[in-house]
């Protein structure tokens, strides 16, 4: 079964189509190679080219018989999204138009979306379900609670079904060294933290240390790359057996401190990691954490790597590696 991956090339697109072969299908990846790698794009073929131009995606449903989109194309830096709305608009709603249009057009009736926890805003409560109220407070998450809001219109239109998984942030690297996080501008922490250990900085910013937080760091549900993926390839087995659209959370239930992130980093990788205090970055929010019952009960999935030592060690294997 031949399934569209859309920035297949990205750091979880590429860990995507490793567990969508490994689950016997068949990835053909889109990307438009703005942020993915080609050397990532180890299962499946790459097809090189924009979600917003339509005569390129038409062909490639027209060339192979798609059952299913996962789409992760998307820019994700929600303090470049404040100060480059539009940038965000173009690129994550109207080319999630695009792609949704081409799927109708060619009787693909399936959709995975990469959402985001972004998509809440500043939550009343913690943790967050999947009923409490959306109020997006950067355009990167109203950009994704808009293309939520098309997909279960496109469901009552049309049946396009889809599930849209709110990831919270992704983390770590594939166990087997295959993968890993390699942005071509680098904004997430781990990573960040983990290349000041291997030298490669020499700092690590620390945007904020005034947050309403224990320690006065913001504070993150951490979910590990390949459980997240193994939730892309849950979803796609529940549209198969005729599951109902719904929305999902994905992380863990539980939160780190900016600080205990870089505390793990210092005591997993034995180096020292300076830091500087940063004023709090634009859109940035104090606290994002996940009750994922739903998905367990929907998706019948779970983390299995929750640790916060676990999620960065392999991450620093894979920076390790990658040097």
């Amino acid at each position: 079964m031949e399934i569209l991956v859309t920035g297949g090339a990205g750091y979880v697109g590429s860990h995507a189509c490793k567990a969508l072969a490994n689950a016997g299908y068949t990835p053909l990846v889109v990307d438009n190679l703005s942020r993915g790698n080609t050397h990532a794009v180890k299962w499946g073929s790459l097809y090189e080219g924009d979600l917003r131009d339509t005569a390129f995606l038409d062909k490639i449903f027209r060339d192979h018989d798609i059952q299913a989109v996962l789409h992760f194309a998307a820019d994700s830096n929600v303090a470049e999204s404040v100060v480059d709305p539009s940038k965000y608009y173009k690129n994550n709603v109207a080319g999630s138009i695009n792609l949704v249009e081409s799927a109708l057009n060619n009787r693909c009736d399936k959709v995975i979306f990469s959402s985001t926890c972004q998509v809440y805003g500043t939550p009343n409560k913690l943790p967050i379900v999947e009923d409490d109220p959306k109020l997006p407070v950067n355009p990167y998450g109203h950009g994704k609670l808009l293309v939520e809001r098309m997909l279960r219109d496109c469901d009552e239109a049309h049946g396009l079904r889809s599930v849209s998984l709110r990831y919270f942030n992704a983390a770590g690297a594939d166990p087997q060294g295959d993968l890993g996080e390699e942005h071509h501008q680098e904004s997430r922490l781990i990573p960040l933290v983990l290349r000041v250990a291997a030298g490669i900085r020499e700092a690590v910013e620390v945007y904020g240390s005034d947050y309403p937080t224990q320690d006065g760091t913001a504070i993150r549900d951490y979910v590990h790359v390949t459980d997240l993926v193994d939730a892309h390839v849950a979803a796609l087995k529940h549209l198969e057996a005729g599951g109902e659209t719904t929305a999902l959370n994905i992380g863990t239930g539980r939160g780190y401190s900016v600080k205990e992130v870089i505390d793990t980093a210092r005591t997993v990788t034995g180096r020292t990691i300076r830091t500087n205090i940063a004023p709090r970055r634009p859109g940035d929010l104090p606290e994002l954490v996940a009750n994922c019952e739903r998905a367990a009960r929907v998706l019948d999935w779970q983390p299995s790597v929750v640790a916060i030592e676990d999620i960065v060690e392999t991450a620093w294997r894979w920076q390790c590696r990658a040097q």
